[in-house]
Order: C-alpha cells, then structure tokens, then sequence
C-alpha cells in the first residue's frame, strides 16, 4: 500500500519524485518509483560522469532551472561544467537566405535563453537530491523492475461477498486503488498512480484516456560533435531545410550536440554515412542551397564513404563570401563523437485529459512534441509544478490526493499551455517544410517582417525562455 507510485525513471518521474520529497506539505507520503531499465549508469554519473557528452541533450528555459533550483533542489547536483548558457538563437531558411530571424534574451533584460544539458545530468541530480533528503521507509526507488499488468480490485460482476474473498494478495477490495503488478512478482496498491512511462504509456491505457496525434513520418537524428574551435557567442542554430529543421546548439568548450529533423530515408543515409565525412555534411546542411545538398546525399547514397564528397562540399563552400560564413553561420563542425548518433520517430500526441480517478499522466505519457522549439522536458517540468501544486492544496484542505476534486487543478493548470505549445509547433514545421513556391515567399516575407517587429518577437523570445 502505498500514497503515490510513480511508473518511469526519466527526468518527469524522478523530478515528481524529488519534489514530493522537498514539499513539507507531502514529504510523508509514501511513494515508489518503478523503472524498468537500471539506474545504475545515472548513479555512477554522480560520482564520475564520462569524459565525452551523452547523445541525448536537451535545452531547459530559464523557468525550468528556476523550478529545479527552488521548487525541487537538485540544480545543486547538476554537474555545471557539462552546462551551457545560451542567450541568442538565429533561425534561417534554406529556400531565401535573406530570410532570417535573431531571438536576443539581451532584448528582454534577460542574460540567459535556454541552458543546454544532458539527460543523464538532470536524472543523475535528482538521485542526488533524494540521497541528500534521505531514502527512508516512505521513498523506494525500484529499477530493473517491470511493470507486468495494472488492474483494478473493483470486479462489477462480483457481489460484495465474493469480493471480500479476493486473496489480500491482489489488494484490499474494499478500495479503487490501482494495483500494480511487477515482475518481481510483488504488487503494489496506490492512492494515486502517476505515468511518468513515455508515449506508450500503459497507465494512460489502464486509465482509458485517448491520446491523439498523428507521426508526422520524419526522424530526429541526434549526435554530439566538435566545433573547430569554442564559440563564445553563446548562439543556438536551427535552419529550415524542405527535409526537416537542422540545429545546432552549444554544449561546453568545442563541444555542441545536433538535431537533424528528416525524412526516413535521409535519416538512415545520415547515420550509415561514414563518421570521417558526418561533419563536413552538417556543415553543408547548414549552409549549402537546396539543390546542393540533393546532389551530395545522391553520391553518399551510392556509396556512403565516398571521400569524393567532400571535394563537392569545399568547392561549394569555397563560392560563399568568408566574411559572410563567419559572420552569418555556425563555425565548422570538425569532428563526431564516436556512436553518438542516434535517430527516433517524431510525432505530436495529447492526451484527452490528464487525470481520471487516482490515475494522473505526466510529460511525454500526456504529450509528445515535436522538437524544432526544445519545449518536450520543459513541459514536462511545468507538468510536475502543476501536479505537486495540485496535492499540496488537496492535503492543505484534507481531501482523498487520488480523487479528480484534487486532480482537477492539475488538468486545468497544465492542458492549455500544452495545448498551445504543441498547435504552434505543430505549424511551424508544417508552415517549415514545404518547398511549394507561395507558400516559401510569404514565409520569407514573415521572416524578414518578424525580425523588424521588436515587440512581437520580445513576446517570443518570453515564451521560449518560459518566462
């Protein structure tokens, strides 16, 4: 029997965790967390994390760090010299160059954007903050441990005396709480069952909550790189191309990791080309016309360690002005971490609701976004603030935390904002992603306009920044 458990080790999981744990107002509940892989590789990064970046990076607004610094407590574990602070994103389309848009957080009063780190840091600063509070009897973490079926001890075809004769081993029947059945063979009871278990979510399955959406059929290829040499510029890059936004966003040093948005077949061309000639391609997609670029992937899809390629590359880059390449694009990227590259589905999907008796959904088991904004974990983070806010005065006025009269202000706090989030992205890789001549010259000219219109863009440099 337990007041929370909570299904997912991800950073939506351990950061409801943490928090419930920093709450004077919910620190005695007792709570389980249960993962189905091993924590272990989070555990060792808190004594020792490994010289090179992890692929899997992403960038938290300022008003995250601000929740992780006061609401939860683990920025303090974070591990600051894998962090970088942004302050200056600049987005450009690949069909007008001229076409092109520069957020400042200098233009707000604000000296940060977003802050770029990795997966593995942010869970691995939560393990430390439980550690800090104490893993006592009323926090369990489980890793290694599936989840095997949830059910409920509610059986309408039974009467009340065949369900007081339920073996106490599959609940007390007397209750609605969920149980949880594990491949330890153990069960759990929960006053309050939260999903914190991804896009497949099985406690949103066991809750009956639609969840709808669509794949939008392209792959987010990842990688962590190396710049030729630190850019102190502090600036995050994204192009447009008619395949799929490229970013490039700064880690520490030399170091910045990618995001290359494409279809299935240039996503798996970007990950069997070979390694020695993966740089010289980001630093085409980045800079080189459309037509250029068909011509490169057509020779690397023939023979994906033709060497001959990068001649084509330079050549094309020798017809750029230097100054401009300086000035007005990334530095080159000169080197690629070895099995960094990774690529994964990309979809957008929202749950119908968040919450349903004693069941609540957090992160991406309540939404999935696409990643051209970097807004996924940042929804997740607002989804926990939200939550614990929502248990907090559910305790405060004496009320059941499992039931919708608690939940209820979650929904309504955390549905809306997300909502928007994810229509106005969803647009902008639609608007992004179409090389239909009409539509590529009023994009431009929406570009060009937006980046003379200073007050509507200080409104989005506010929303990127979470502010």
């Amino acid at each position: 029997m337990q007041d929370i458990v909570v299904i997912g080790g991800g950073p939506a999981g351990l950061s409801l965790l943490a928090a419930l744990k920093s709450s004077p107002k919910t620190r005695h509940l007792s709570c389980t967390l249960i993962e189905g892989s091993s924590l272990q590789s989070v555990r060792d990064f808190l004594v020792e994390p490994p010289e090179e970046y992890t692929n899997r990076v992403v960038s938290l607004t300022p008003k995250s760090v601000e929740f992780m610094q006061q609401k939860v407590g683990n920025w303090d574990f974070i591990k600051q010299d894998r962090v970088r602070f942004y302050d200056n994103i600049v987005a450009y389309d690949s069909q007008d160059n001229d076409a092109r848009i520069e957020f400042d957080a200098t233009q707000i009063g604000a000296g940060v954007l977003a802050v770029m780190c990795e997966n593995i840091n942010i869970q691995s600063s939560l393990i430390g903050r439980l550690n800090e509070l104490g893993m006592d009897d009323s926090t369990t973490i489980l890793d290694n441990t599936k989840v095997i079926d949830i059910t409920s001890p509610i059986h309408h075809d039974l009467d009340q005396h065949d369900l007081n004769e339920i073996d106490v081993n599959s609940g007390k029947s007397d209750l609605d709480w969920p149980i949880v059945k594990l491949s330890t063979g153990e069960s759990i009871q929960a006053r309050l069952l939260v999903g914190c278990d991804g896009y497949n979510s099985p406690v949103r399955k066991f809750a009956g909550i639609e969840s709808r959406g669509w794949q939008y059929n392209t792959f987010g290829v990842v990688a962590t790189i190396k710049m030729q040499y630190e850019d102190h510029r502090s600036i995050g890059w994204q192009r447009f191309l008619s395949t799929g936004p490229l970013a490039i966003l700064p880690l520490s040093e030399d170091n910045a990791t990618i995001v290359w948005s494409s279809t299935p077949w240039l996503s798996e061309l970007l990950l069997k080309v070979n390694p020695d000639i993966f740089p010289h391609l980001i630093n085409a997609g980045m800079t080189l016309e459309e037509v250029d670029l068909k011509y490169i992937y057509s020779m690397l899809d023939k023979d994906p360690n033709d060497f001959k390629v990068l001649d084509e590359i330079q050549w094309r880059l020798s017809k750029i002005d230097i100054k401009s390449l300086e000035e007005n694009y990334p530095l080159p990227v000169v080197e690629l971490i070895q099995n960094s590259r990774a690529r994964f589905p990309l979809k957008l999907s929202h749950a119908d609701t968040y919450v349903a008796p004693r069941v609540a959904l957090v992160g991406d088991a309540a939404h999935t976004i696409h990643p051209l904004a970097g807004q996924g974990l940042n929804m997740g983070q607002s989804d926990v603030g939200f939550l614990v806010d929502a248990l907090e005065k559910g305790i405060e006025r004496g009320l059941d935390i499992g039931s919708t009269m608690v939940l209820d202000s979650y929904v309504a706090n955390a549905w809306p904002g997300n909502h928007m989030m994810l229509g106005v992205c969803d647009k902008l890789h639609k608007v992004f992603t179409t090389d239909f001549g009409p539509v590529v010259l009023l994009r431009g000219l929406g570009i060009k306009s937006l980046n003379m219109a200073e007050s509507v863009k200080d409104l989005m440099i506010k929303a990127i920044s979470g502010r």
